[in-house]
């Protein structure tokens, strides 16, 4: 792909997310021109309610919307890369999982000990932190000692399934307040982040994003296999724990504050390849934040105009895209 096609397309959806960016802050309940959504931006906006609504309010969901969609889509890419699977998404290693489980200890248990969890300004995020890391604990041990990828990625779907037990179990012994909280939790939302909860939340993205620019080349090298990053002088373990590193720092902080949202960071990687036609990870990574962003802000705008759950306007859009990946993959089998 030549370099000013590159150039132009980034050009593009710069331009795009930009202007997603501004339509998510004028759509909702009340319609706000944009020229009142530069005035509130600058800080003179003529409503001071049309202000209070944006600055408020839209501003940190439309944040959340283009961080969370940029680091789930870079976080898929990452590990469609090192488990060289098509399939692989960011939550492929059971980050998830541990997320659910630690949500789950906290909402359903908390109860029991006569403790109210919305008591915890960060409880349910640091609960989730702490499952996503315990999950990373035990999949960077196990890294240590499998040489085998493919084993590993066998080993994160047996935590997933073995952790989803755990969690229906909690599920069914819990009281009915504390379940209704985790089922919203497990729909996904960008609208449960505080002022006060965003600067963690962009800590997280921001490093893990920084992780994700410094694997870049260890990516590339393994386009082709571990076995020829190794002949190129790559040490897989420490690879092995960088990216996994910042998949847990990316998906993992987005499951923390927005729950597990579904197939952006599957089907984006996806797209944004078709898009540049270029496997080149230097290309690749800024590439799928921008197509990333975007998605997650037009399935936001979506949401507010129908007021439904985030997790299905992923889902609708995402499905699609896995089958044609699915069909193209059986057609080139077939070939």
């Amino acid at each position: 792909m030549n370099f000013s096609r590159s150039l132009l397309l980034f050009v593009i959806l710069i331009a795009l997310t930009l202007f997603l960016f501004l339509c998510d802050l004028g759509v909702g309940s009340v319609a706000i021109p944009l020229p009142e959504i530069f005035h509130a931006l600058q800080g003179n906006g003529s409503s001071t309610l049309h202000s209070q609504i944006i600055l408020n309010i839209r501003l940190t969901k439309a944040i959340v919307a283009l961080l969370a969609g940029a680091a789930l889509s870079v976080s898929g890419l990452q590990m469609q890369t090192l488990f060289r699977n098509p399939l692989a998404g960011p939550y492929v290693l059971g980050i998830s999982s541990g997320a659910s489980l630690g949500v789950a200890l906290f909402l359903l248990g908390m109860p029991y000990f006569g403790v109210s969890a919305t008591s915890f300004p960060l409880g349910i995020a640091g609960a989730a932190w702490i499952g996503s890391a315990f999950i990373l604990l035990v999949v960077g041990i196990l890294s240590q000692r499998v040489k085998d990828i493919m084993v590993i990625l066998i080993l994160g779907m047996m935590f997933s399934s073995g952790i989803s037990a755990i969690v229906q179990i909690l599920q069914y012994l819990s009281h009915d307040e504390a379940l209704k909280s985790f089922v919203i939790w497990t729909m996904g939302s960008l609208g449960e982040v505080t002022s006060f909860q965003l600067p963690v939340l962009i800590t997280g993205v921001l490093i893990g994003l920084i992780l994700a620019v410094i694997a870049i080349k260890p990516l590339n090298q393994l386009l082709l296999g571990e076995d020829y990053a190794i002949t190129m002088g790559m040490n897989v373990r420490r690879s092995r724990f960088l990216l996994f590193l910042s998949t847990v720092l990316l998906a993992g902080t987005v499951t923390a504050f927005c729950g597990p949202i579904g197939f952006i960071g599957l089907a984006m990687p996806h797209v944004t390849r078709a898009l540049f036609d270029t496997s080149d990870n230097r290309i690749l990574v800024p590439a799928n934040f921008l197509t990333g962003a975007s998605i997650l802000l037009i399935c936001d705008i979506i949401s507010k105009i129908y007021i439904l759950p985030i997790n299905a306007i992923t889902s609708l859009l995402g499905i699609p895209v896995i089958i044609l990946i699915v069909l193209k993959n059986k057609a080139f089998a077939h070939d």
